[in-house]
């Protein structure tokens, strides 16, 4: 791995399509034809981009940037400017991926044949498979295995283009695993990409307590000594049928309040439970999934504030349609987002081939798709943030990508592989 070191001051130029994505108030969402805009949110080739001590210092015409920060262009270096030929080719923010499961330990490749023979996810886990599976194998290992786990999972998330992500617990549902994941997430952040971590003892029920005994352990053990230790920024509850049900989870949402934890919440996968209309009522920064939630709801979140997160990954690892909510989104100018879901099921850190599936299979503009995982994600990320994340401004991280074309529509146009170049973090290249 190549590194420059941030403190290093670093100039961009021949820099070919420049998708900034800044227009109007960078911190907030973008929807309808707001997120396909090319005029407000590319700039034309001809830009440079000057970066000091890890952050975008200017953006401007090349030739006024390199008259003034690198004179002699021949020695590669002036005045401790480290000048970088990007050769014509499109640049895009860093890819936030703002939701995932990262740390987890143990093998389920063989629910696929299970699910090919007619059993459902619901069968899987009743059968041991499923979550509880995954668990086991999480229990046992060590808390140097999983941030080694880890490591290697954000090496490939870096690879993919990704600068911010979101990481759940939810593989340990015990007090002690729980935390031993937290801790060791908690180690992985700002070495590659920012990595935000996420509270999900309730993402099922352990095999050795009742359901109010677990509810009583989630409340009373593990939400207190997470929120003491800040081992998280957000809560989760996976409120699906046969699993948490609204009343509990609005009971551990409010609870989580009471400790100054806001909640991002797993809702209607499966089934319309009501989901995403309850996140709305109880302010979740963002309701996930959201495959089967119906008009209504849709729109209340939209109001509320919470941002809807789809997750296309997954129903086409389960061979399920990826639904119609992603265009009934943008025709009524909903606020929504794209992730990865990266879980023991859906294996995959990319990003770019998420927007791949949008585009190829749902119909969605590139551009449209680019604005969904970047800076819609990071505006239900940023304020755990020192600097808004998602977009190109001055002020803001130096964290983009330089794409392997000179045109921006290209980032999700190569599924099975890395459409990125070289992926800077903070000013540095992590990958190259």
């Amino acid at each position: 791995m190549s590194l420059l070191s941030a403190i290093m001051d670093l100039l961009l130029f021949n820099i070919g399509e420049l998708a900034t994505l800044s227009s109007g108030d960078v911190s907030k969402p973008l929807s309808g034809t707001e997120m396909s805009n090319r005029e407000k949110l590319i700039m034309d080739p001809g830009y440079s981009i000057l970066t000091s001590k890890g952050k975008i210092a200017k953006i401007g015409p090349e030739e006024e940037l390199l008259e003034e920060f690198a004179p002699d262009m021949e020695s590669g270096k002036s005045n401790l400017i480290e000048i970088i030929d990007v050769n014509g080719a499109a640049l895009i923010p860093g890819l936030v991926d703002c939701h995932t499961h990262l740390l987890w330990s143990g093998d389920r490749s063989n629910e696929i044949r299970l699910r090919q023979n007619g059993l459902t996810y619901q069968d899987i886990s009743n059968q041991g498979g499923g979550i509880a599976k995954t668990v086991n194998s999480t229990r046992n290992a060590s808390r140097k295995e999983l941030e080694s786990i880890g490591n290697r999972n954000l090496s490939q998330s870096s690879h993919y283009g990704t600068t911010t992500i979101e990481a759940k617990s939810g593989y340990g549902l015990s007090v002690d695993s729980e935390i031993k994941i937290l801790q060791a997430t908690s180690s992985l952040n700002g070495i590659r990409q920012n990595v935000l971590s996420t509270w999900l003892g309730a993402h099922d029920f352990p095999k050795d307590k009742t359901s109010s005994e677990y509810m009583d352990e989630l409340i009373h053990e593990q939400l207190p000594l997470i929120a003491e230790n800040d081992l998280a920024k957000w809560i989760d509850v996976f409120c699906e049928p046969g699993w948490f049900n609204l009343e509990q989870t609005e009971t551990l949402v409010k609870n989580a309040k009471g400790f100054g934890l806001k909640s991002r919440l797993h809702v209607d996968e499966f089934v319309d439970s009501g989901g995403l209309s309850l996140a709305a009522e109880l302010g979740s920064c963002s309701a996930d999934h959201v495959g089967f939630s119906n008009s209504d709801s849709r729109d209340k979140a939209n109001k509320s504030g919470t941002m809807q997160v789809f997750l296309p990954g997954t129903p086409y690892v389960l061979g399920k349609d990826l639904g119609d909510g992603i265009k009934e989104c943008l025709d009524n100018n909903w606020n929504f987002s794209l992730a990865t879901d990266f879980n023991p099921n859906c294996q995959t850190l990319s990003l770019p081939f998420v927007g791949s599936l949008a585009t190829h299979r749902i119909g969605i503009d590139p551009l449209t798709a680019l604005v969904a995982c970047t800076r819609n994600p990071a505006s239900s990320l940023n304020a755990e943030l020192e600097n808004c994340v998602g977009s190109i401004h001055v002020g803001g991280p130096a964290d983009f990508n330089i794409l392997n074309s000179k045109l921006v529509d290209y980032w999700c146009q190569t599924p099975g592989s890395s459409p990125i170049s070289k992926t800077f973090f903070s000013g540095s290249i992590v990958k190259s």
